[in-house]
């Protein structure tokens, strides 16, 4: 059976996401994109974009999960509020079409998809380019911190990792998963 995850790094200005589908054990990517909201001064105003997005992305590609990525918990309270609220309103989107919703710390997410918790935006979206093989990276990487949402889930749903070359392990244990992946270790 089909499932379907969208995955959705929350911003103010820039919101990422992205949507896999997977049959069996192997993810396959449907798309990825950003919302930009820069232009939009009205706080309100950006939420409410926010929301009707995340919508319009529920009801095209009718996913069966959503992951969003935790705030990350940073000095700026000011800037804490924000993404708490941006996150709040596509949770509240997703809600409102009934889709399961699980949240990742952006630690989690990165440990996931890298292998270690403090790979940059950078190191993930050339790893998510290997696994999925897409052309080209988005010039915006919120579009695979959203992609990197939705893969993490799957893999925390279907006991896998991934591996160096793109496919799926599956690993019992973190000793394990070393095993397995010795190539995936940061010294």
């Amino acid at each position: 059976m089909e499932c379907k995850i969208l995955g959705i790094d929350p911003g103010t200005n820039i919101m990422g996401y992205g949507v896999i589908s997977a049959e069996d054990k192997t993810p396959k990517l449907e798309t990825m994109g950003v919302i930009v909201l820069n232009k939009i001064t009205d706080p309100y105003i950006k939420l409410a974009t926010i929301h009707e997005r995340v919508i319009k992305l529920i009801d095209e590609f009718k996913p069966d999960e959503c992951a969003i990525e935790a705030p990350f918990f940073g000095q700026n309270v000011q800037s804490m509020l924000k993404l708490g609220r941006a996150q709040g309103v596509a949770i509240a989107a997703a809600i409102s079409r009934q889709i399961p919703i699980a949240e990742y710390a952006p630690r989690k997410i990165k440990l996931a998809i890298t292998g270690t918790g403090d790979a940059s935006k950078e190191q993930v979206a050339g790893i998510l380019q290997h696994i999925f093989r897409f052309a080209d990276i988005p010039k915006n990487l919120d579009a695979t911190d959203g992609l990197a949402a939705a893969l993490c889930h799957f893999y925390q749903k279907s006991g896998t990792v991934a591996s160096a070359h793109g496919s799926a392990k599956h690993a019992k244990s973190w000793a394990d998963f070393v095993n397995k992946n010795p190539d995936r270790l940061v010294k």
